[in-house]
């Protein structure tokens, strides 16, 4: 009964089941691990002391930025350079924009540094002046911004003196001068200066550290993948048995098996009429009407000679 599986077109379902369900158990089994990655990462984080309250370190030590030194507290000592607002950054439910400067270090690098925030639009806003001198300054370490994070403006286009994103890959078109692949929000406002019309600028917790919505995408996911891997087999199963089924029905003689065009297997249904369905039914009619025909064609036999002489 299940002969019709090996048949070339079996082969060809057969193939793709065998290659679709270990492919949806493989991409669940994937993002099930990305899951559970951001879940233990984001209990790591929990017991982790806070960033703030560990001591201060030279930037140079905390670089590059990962998971670990996100959020450190990180000492840098320059002067004070370049000045950008960064618009549209909310804070405290209320729009406004951060007042960076770039801090030029000894060595001749650059570290950009989020000042404060204040309310309202960055264009023509008047922001407090930047400290005079050489400076040291602590602030908390971050990564460099990408289009994913929140508040940025990626699409460009912003007047002269504002930036749309906090990247070392969007400033280097703006200054002649290398800029470190991080920056700084200073946690409280500059002490004795003009600064403290600002307010600080909390540090964001490192990206992938906690169960944010991605985390549970990549569970959502999880549940696709698996229902693909069941559905594939669900189908298999269904076609398997309709198939059998019609086999079954054609051996019993259900369904009656296509022949040639008015070969024997044709009959009253589609085929030619044989003999015998042309024969008048039996019943006094149907005896009177074959004697009758029957003695037409005998007289119709005879030739003009004979019927003259009969």
């Amino acid at each position: 009964m299940y002969r019709f599986l090996l048949t070339p077109r079996w082969w060809g379902i057969n193939l793709f089941v065998v290659l679709a369900i270990p492919f949806c158990v493989f991409m669940g089994t994937w993002q099930l691990g990305r899951f559970e990655d951001r879940v233990q990462s984001h209990e790591q984080a929990e017991k982790q002391p806070d960033p703030s309250t560990r001591a201060a370190k030279p930037l140079d030590e905390l670089l590059p930025v990962d998971k670990v030194t996100s959020g450190r507290p990180a000492m840098a000592t320059g002067t004070y350079g370049d000045q950008f607002l960064v618009p549209g950054r909310e804070l405290d439910d209320r729009q406004g924009f951060y007042v960076l400067n770039l801090l030029r270090t000894e060595g001749g690098k650059a570290l950009p540094v989020v000042r404060g925030w204040l309310p309202g639009t960055a264009s023509g806003a008047r922001v407090p002046a930047a400290p005079q001198g050489v400076v040291t300054v602590t602030g908390d370490l971050q990564a460099s911004e990408n289009i994913h994070s929140g508040g940025v403006d990626a699409r460009g286009g912003l007047p002269e003196g504002q930036l749309g994103m906090i990247s070392a890959a969007a400033l280097v078109n703006l200054v002649d001068y290398d800029v470190y692949d991080a920056w700084v929000t200073l946690p409280e406002a500059e002490a004795g200066g003009t600064g403290g019309a600002m307010k600080p600028v909390p540090a964001a917790a490192p990206a992938g550290s906690g169960l944010d919505l991605k985390a549970f995408q990549n569970l959502g996911y999880t549940g696709e993948w698996f229902v693909f891997a069941g559905f594939v087999l669900f189908m298999w199963f269904r076609l398997v048995r309709r198939e059998a089924e019609a086999v079954r029905d054609v051996a019993l003689g259900l369904v009656p098996e296509a022949g040639p065009a008015g070969g024997p297997e044709a009959g009253p249904a589609g085929g030619e009429a044989g003999p015998e369905d042309s024969r008048p039914e039996a019943g006094p009619e149907g005896a009177a009407a074959s004697a009758g025909e029957a003695a037409a064609q005998d007289l119709a036999g005879k030739t003009p000679e004979t019927a003259q002489g009969s």
